[in-house]
């Protein structure tokens, strides 16, 4: 019961206050323990099998080096008091997930759209995406937002509150870890292929049943906002495996089947032109409402999950199960 309850807090601090830059953030001691654990790396190992093996312990270190620290300092302020370890278990487990920085960053691009401002618009989204933004038109703008609300509902809010509800904090940043090595290292380039591919893996494996999860949901949410939640789920059975992520493409077609918009095409990445598999069928253009709408959908998926942690929680402790 207790866990539930923290999971409730803590996605209420997120929604209130989000990540305040005066905050020691974890994931800001991940991405520093990461690019130091590169350097030394880099500068031991030659070979590609060395590489390899190197990239099996990076998630070893970092994600179970932050399960560890995690679980330590929660097991000194406990015996310290009880409470004291419940507040802060709630803090860290509200610093694993991001739904008001996700809101926020999509209504900054939704703004400037309104505003028909496309150069703020780019900037904006160029600062939540990889690909390159600067000769995108409003659609393409409004489809690069919508993918990465959606895809992130996964990785910045179902994945952290899951691995919350089975383990704690210690669980939660631990997947955080696993999800910033992939975000840094978890590339199929020259660079990184054989370094990041035991992160990329292992952040597949993680997100798996979450994004599965995310898509059901979706779904739901999509008939209780009378969208068309036929079409969602149909959407999820065609298209969710053509994408190049074993896990994007589910909350991704969810989305485009709901709002009855078509998702990827042609991106850039550093001049480089690449082609991601379309998600859903174009019966409308995209316009910029469609970024409110995927936040509202956000939204209602991560409170149907806190939701049903809470009545599952309840409902244990009514059979006798919790103490």
């Amino acid at each position: 019961m207790i866990v539930s309850l923290i999971i409730m807090a803590a996605y209420l601090l997120d929604r209130l206050i989000g990540d305040p830059r005066w905050l020691p953030h974890p994931v800001i001691a991940m991405g520093h323990a990461i690019s130091a654990l590169e350097k030394a790396i880099r500068r031991k190992v030659r070979s590609d099998q060395g590489m390899k093996r190197a990239g099996m312990l990076l998630p070893l270190i970092v994600a179970g080096g932050s399960f560890v620290f995690a679980w330590g300092l929660l097991r000194v302020l406990a015996w310290i008091h009880p409470w004291l370890s419940v507040v802060v278990e709630i803090v860290l487990v509200a610093t694993t997930i991001a739904s008001k920085g996700l809101k926020d960053a999509g209504m900054a691009v939704y703004r400037a759209l309104q505003a028909n401002d496309l150069t703020v618009a780019r900037r904006e989204l160029g600062m939540i995406v990889g690909r390159d933004t600067q000769q995108l038109d409003e659609p393409e703008i409004v489809r690069g937002t919508v993918e990465t609300v959606a895809e992130n509902i996964v990785d910045a809010i179902i994945s952290p509150l899951f691995y919350a509800l089975i383990g704690g904090a210690p669980l939660a940043l631990a997947y955080r870890a696993v999800n910033t090595l992939d975000s840094m290292v978890g590339y199929k380039n020259e660079k990184y292929l054989h370094l990041g591919w035991a992160s990329a893996r292992l952040d597949d494996v993680a997100n798996y049943i979450p994004a599965r999860l995310t898509a059901v949901m979706l779904v739901i949410a999509a008939w209780l906002y009378r969208l068309d939640a036929a079409r969602s789920w149909r959407t999820v059975k065609q298209d969710a495996r053509l994408h190049p992520s074993p896990n994007s493409g589910f909350p991704e077609s969810a989305v485009a089947g709901a709002l009855g918009i078509r998702l990827g095409g042609y991106n850039v990445y550093h001049g480089i032109r690449s082609f991601r598999a379309y998600m859903g069928e174009e019966i409308r253009p995209l316009e910029s409402k469609d970024i409110r709408h995927t936040i509202r959908l956000m939204f209602a998926v991560s409170t149907m999950f806190v939701g049903l942690c809470l009545l599952g929680a309840a409902g244990c402790f009514a059979l006798g199960w919790m103490r």
